[in-house]
C-alpha cells in the first residue's frame, strides 16, 4: 500500500531504482536538481530539465503535460550527490493554467519499476505559485529517504532556481521554457477520451460515480489524504475537547485525523469501533467479502487485539494513535459509568422522596418495602454500569498487554526489553513517553502519556510540596512502590526526597530524549548556580553526555544562559535569511536540552529574564527547557514568573491527579516513568549514548 505523507514528512525507501509519477490539473515542467549533502547546486549540470533530460542517474520528461513520469536509479548518482529535488513548474503560453491553485491539487507518487506505489503526496494548499519543489529524495548515513516538500514559489521557475543557489538562474529559465516551447509544437496529440462503461447491472441510474483505476471510489485529490494529528494528551495544543480551561492543565487525545473508515459492503457487520482505530483500507480491501473472524474470537465478540491496529503510514505512527485510541476509550468509558451512577443516585432520590411524600407512608410496613425496592433498582443500576465498564475494562486491559511489549524505545518503560537493543535510531522519533495515566475507577490499568516532538513546551518537575496534590494515590500501595522504584520507602517523601527525585526523574527524561534521537542530534546542559545537582547528575557525568560539572553561582548560570540566547538569535536569523550556511563554525546546531535546576535560586532579574525568553523563543530553533524547580519559592518575584509557569507542562516526580480532561471532566493521576528499583538501564543507556557519539 502507497505510504501517504503530509508536508514534511519522510518515508524511507528499501530500493534504488524508482520512478516518480505526478498527475496534475493542467500541464507542467517537470526536473530534477542534484545537490550535495549541504544542498549546493555546482552548476546547470547538476540541473535535468526538457532541455537537458538525462543526466547521470535520472531522467526526465522533454515536454510539458498533466501526467508526468521521470526515472531515478539512485546507485548511478555521482558520489556528491545526496539530494535529488523534483521541481514542477507551469510553462507559459500551454494550457490555461496560470497558478497552481487554480486546479486540483498536483500529486506525486514514488514508485517501483512496474508501477508499484510506494510513497505519495498531494500538493494541497498551493494559490498563486507557478513553481513548486514536490519532494526530494535524500542520503541519510547511507540510507535514501523521500521527504514531502511542497515548497511553492509565486514568481515562477527562476526564483526556484535562485532558492536553489543555481548560479544564472534566470538564464537556465529561459533555456527550459524555449526546450518546453520546441517540445510542444511537435508533441503528439493526446487520445481521445475512454467512453465510460455503462453501469451496473442493479445499480439505480443516476450521474456517473468517478472510479478510482483500482476499482475503489475515486480518491478527492484537492484534500490531503492524511493531515497532521493533534497533539496528545498532556502535550501542547488542544485536547480531544473543545478547549482547557484557563489555569488548567490539559491531558488531549492526539490522533491521526483523516483516515476515512471503510465502507461496509451489502450484508457485512458494522464495525462500532472508533474511526480513528481502524486501519487504513486501501481500494483492493473495499473490494473483499468480509472475512471470518479470527481463531479464538467470538464471531458476535470483540476483535482480538493487535498491536499496531490503528490508521497511520508507519508502525510508529499507527501505535502512538492506537494509544491515544485507548486513552479515548477509556475516558468514555469510565465517563459511562460515572454519568450511569450519577443517574442511580438521583432515582434513588427521587423514588425515596415519592415515597415518603404521603404522611401515611412515611412509618410501618410500606415505607420499609419502597426504600428497600428504590435501594434494590439502584444497586441493580450500579451493578449494571460496573458490568459494562468491567467489559470495556477487559478489552482494553488485553489490548494494553498487546500494545506494551511492541512500543519502540521511545514510547517504551524502562523495563521494556527494547532499550537492551544495541541499534542507534536513524530518525527523531514522533513523541517521547513522560509517565503513565490512569483513573481512580482502574487504578491498574496505565495509559502511556506520550507527547509530541519536536516539544512546543517546555517541561516544568515540581520538586515542591506540592508535587504531592489532592488525589495522590497511597505511596504505600504496591503498585505504587513498584513504580516509582526506589522513590518511595515508607510513607509520603519529605522535602528532601522530593528534591531528589525530581532531578532523578529530569535525568531520566534526558536518558530517554538523548536514546531517543540520532547520535549528535541532542545535547545535554545544566544549569545549576547552587551545585546541589551534581550527585543526581552522576549518570550523564560518568558516561561522558555531560562533558562537565556544571559551573556552580550566578556568574555560571549567566555564561550558559548568555551562549543559549546567542544560539537562539543566530538560529532565528539564519532561518528568517536562508542563511544556514552563514553561521559560525563553532555554533552547535544540535538541539540542546537546557535542565535548569532549582529555579530561581542564584538566579538575578537579567538571569530570570533570559530563561523566559528561551522559554518563548527556544523551542522553535531546538533549545528546550527542562525546570526542576518548586514554585512556591518563586513568590518572592511576584506574579512576574506566573506566565512562565503557565507556559510548562508540570509533571511531579511522585503520582499526583493534577491533570484535566477538559473533553469529559477527568481527573488524570500522573506517575512519572522511572527505572526500576536497582536498575542500571539508565546508565547503560547513556553509555550507548556516548559510545555513539565517538
Amino acid at each position: 500500500m502507497t505510504a501517504e505523507l503530509v508536508r514534511g514528512q519522510n518515508h524511507p525507501l528499501d530500493r534504488t531504482r524508482v520512478e516518480i509519477r505526478i498527475a496534475a490539473g493542467g500541464p507542467v515542467v517537470a526536473g530534477v536538481t542534484l545537490a550535495d549533502a549541504q544542498g549546493r547546486l555546482p552548476g546547470a549540470e547538476a540541473v535535468a530539465h526538457p532541455g537537458a533530460p538525462r543526466r547521470t542517474g535520472v531522467e526526465v520528461p522533454r515536454q510539458a503535460a498533466a501526467e508526468q513520469r521521470i526515472a531515478v536509479d539512485l546507485d548511478a548518482l555521482p558520489e556528491p550527490v545526496h539530494r535529488v529535488s523534483v521541481l514542477l513548474a507551469l510553462p507559459t503560453g500551454i494550457g490555461t493554467l496560470t497558478a497552481f491553485g487554480a486546479a486540483a491539487a498536483p500529486s506525486v507518487t514514488v514508485t517501483d519499476l512496474d508501477g508499484t506505489g510506494l510513497v505519495g503526496y498531494t500538493l494541497t494548499g498551493l494559490g498563486a505559485e507557478t513553481a513548486v519543489v514536490a519532494v526530494e529524495l535524500y542520503r541519510r548515513q547511507g540510507a535514501w529517504k523521500v521527504r514531502a516538500v511542497g515548497q511553492g514559489y509565486a514568481d515562477g521557475l527562476a526564483a526556484m532556481l535562485r532558492d536553489q543557489g543555481l548560479p544564472r538562474a534566470a538564464e537556465l529559465a529561459a533555456e527550459i521554457e524555449e526546450a518546453v516551447g520546441a517540445g510542444h509544437a511537435r508533441a503528439v496529440p493526446a487520445p481521445a477520451p475512454v467512453t465510460p462503461a455503462p453501469a451496473a447491472a442493479g445499480r439505480p441510474d443516476g450521474p456517473a460515480r468517478a472510479e478510482d483505476p483500482a476499482g475503489g471510489p475515486a480518491a478527492d485529490r484537492s484534500a490531503p489524504a492524511h493531515p497532521d494529528a493533534a497533539h496528545g494528551p498532556v502535550a501542547s495544543g488542544p485536547g480531544p475537547g473543545p478547549g482547557t480551561a484557563p489555569g488548567v492543565e490539559a491531558p488531549a487525545g492526539p490522533l491521526a485525523k483523516g483516515a476515512a473508515p471503510p465502507v461496509p459492503t451489502a450484508g457485512a457487520p458494522i464495525d462500532y469501533r472508533h474511526p480513528e482505530r481502524r486501519p487504513t483500507p486501501g481500494p483492493a480491501d473495499l473490494a473483499q467479502p468480509p472475512s471470518a473472524p479470527p481463531a479464538g474470537a467470538a464471531p458476535d465478540g470483540p476483535p482480538l487485539p493487535v498491536a499496531g491496529d490503528a490508521a497511520g503510514w508507519s508502525m510508529e505512527e499507527r501505535l502512538y494513535n492506537q494509544v491515544w485510541g485507548m486513552f479515548e476509550d477509556l475516558a468514555r468509558s469510565v465517563a459511562a459509568y460515572r454519568s450511569a451512577c450519577d443517574f442511580a443516585e438521583a432515582r434513588l432520590e427521587q423514588e425515596l422522596d415519592e415515597a415518603l411524600a404521603d404522611p401515611r407512608h412515611r412509618i410501618g410496613t410500606t415505607a420499609d418495602v419502597a426504600r428497600a425496592g428504590a435501594r434494590d433498582k439502584h444497586t441493580a443500576l450500579i451493578a449494571q454500569a460496573r458490568a459494562a465498564l468491567d467489559r470495556d475494562l477487559a478489552q482494553l486491559t488485553a489490548e494494553s498487554e498487546v500494545v506494551e511489549p511492541a512500543l519502540p524505545t521511545a514510547f517504551a518503560r524502562w523495563d521494556n526489553p527494547v532499550w537492551h537493543g544495541r541499534g542507534t535510531p536513524q530518525e527523531r522519533p514522533m513523541a517521547l513517553r513522560l509517565g503513565d495515566l490512569h483513573l481512580p475507577e482502574v487504578r491498574d490499568l496505565r495509559i502511556p502519556m506520550l507527547v509530541r516532538l519536536p516539544l512546543e513546551r517546555g517541561l516544568w518537575i515540581d520538586s515542591g510540596p506540592g508535587a504531592v496534590g489532592r488525589g495522590a494515590p497511597d505511596p504505600d500501595r504496591a503498585v505504587g512502590r513498584r513504580e516509582l522504584g526506589s522513590a518511595l520507602t515508607e510513607g509520603p517523601p519529605d522535602e528532601a526526597e522530593l528534591r531528589r527525585l525530581a532531578l532523578e526523574t529530569a535525568v531520566a527524561v534526558a536518558a530517554r530524549m538523548l536514546a531517543s534521537h540520532p547520535a549528535g542530534d541532542l545535547a545535554v546542559q545544566v544549569i545549576d548556580p547552587a551545585g546541589t545537582a551534581v550527585p543526581a547528575l552522576a549518570p550523564l557525568l560518568e558516561s561522558g553526555v555531560l562533558p562537565a560539572v556544571p559551573v556552580p553561582g550566578a556568574k555560571g548560570a549567566a555564561t550558559a544562559l548568555e551562549a543559549l540566547i546567542r544560539r537562539v538569535d543566530l538560529l532565528q536569523m539564519a532561518a528568517r535569511s536562508r542563511a544556514v550556511d552563514a553561521l559560525p563554525p563553532d555554533l552547535d546546531t544540535a538541539d540542546q536540552l537546557v535542565i535548569v535546576h532549582d529555579f530561581p535560586h542564584g538566579f538575578d532579574d537579567r538571569a530570570v529574564a533570559r530563561v523566559r525568553y528561551l522559554a518563548d523563543e527556544g523551542p522553535a530553533v531546538g533549545v528546550h527547557l527542562l525546570m526542576v524547580a518548586d514554585r512556591a519559592r518563586s513568590r518572592e518575584y511576584g506574579p512576574v514568573l506566573d506566565p512562565l509557569w503557565r507556559s510548562l507542562l508540570r509533571i511531579t516526580p511522585v503520582p499526583d491527579a493534577h491533570l484535566a480532561d477538559p473533553w469529559v471532566g477527568h481527573a488524570w493521576t500522573y506517575e512519572p516513568s522511572l527505572a526500576p528499583q536497582g536498575s542500571q538501564v539508565v546508565r547503560q543507556v547513556l553509555d550507548r549514548v556516548a559510545r555513539a557519539r565517538g
